[in-house]
């Protein structure tokens, strides 16, 4: 059988069947599960040049920063450019100033896909993991969710037709 053919091989109800097993798995497991990066942090009073610097030597795109350990705001290479290069800020001006306060969050326990929806709805490539109590304990980023879904769903995700409601009618290829 060629490769093709056995990428082409998924009925329409295997493919539904499996979507259906996504999807329950998606509220039934915990963000837990996606193992969340160690929280990187940085106090509120620090400055960009300081934050710069951590993010180069953690080879990371964001932080979580905190006062009194309690999550106050995540600052972001996307912040970075908008509100620090953008507008001409000095690196030495306060890291308070340019991140992003109020950071949308999730808990260890929250099901991967209110994760998955909060990362849609605002276009974040990060979420903040965080405790009861509000202090950073993790960092959940897009690429652990999708790491999931292959590792768990290959199938599901290696045979996902263009248009999921269209079947090819012929095994595509010479």
């Amino acid at each position: 059988m060629e490769y093709n053919s056995v990428l082409l091989a998924v009925s329409p109800v295997t493919f539904e069947c499996s979507v259906i097993e996504l999807s329950r798995h998606l509220r039934v497991d915990s963000v837990s599960r996606l193992n969340p990066a160690a929280s990187r942090e940085i106090a509120a009073h620090q400055t960009v040049a300081d934050a710069v610097d951590i993010m180069r030597q953690d080879r990371t795109g964001c932080l979580l920063v905190t006062r009194n350990g309690q999550l106050v705001g995540i600052f972001t290479e996307r912040d970075l450019l908008k509100n620090v290069l953008a507008v001409g800020l000095p690196l030495s001006a306060s890291i308070s100033e340019v991140m992003t306060e109020h950071p949308v969050s999730v808990r260890l326990k929250d099901p991967i896909q209110v994760a998955i929806q909060r990362m849609q709805e605002g276009s974040y490539r990060h979420l903040p993991v965080i405790d009861d109590d509000n202090r950073p304990i993790g960092i959940l980023s897009v690429k652990r969710i999708v790491h999931y879904l292959v590792e768990h769903f290959p199938n599901t995700i290696y045979n996902q037709p263009p248009d999921p409601h269209r079947y090819p009618d012929a095994p595509e290829g010479a």
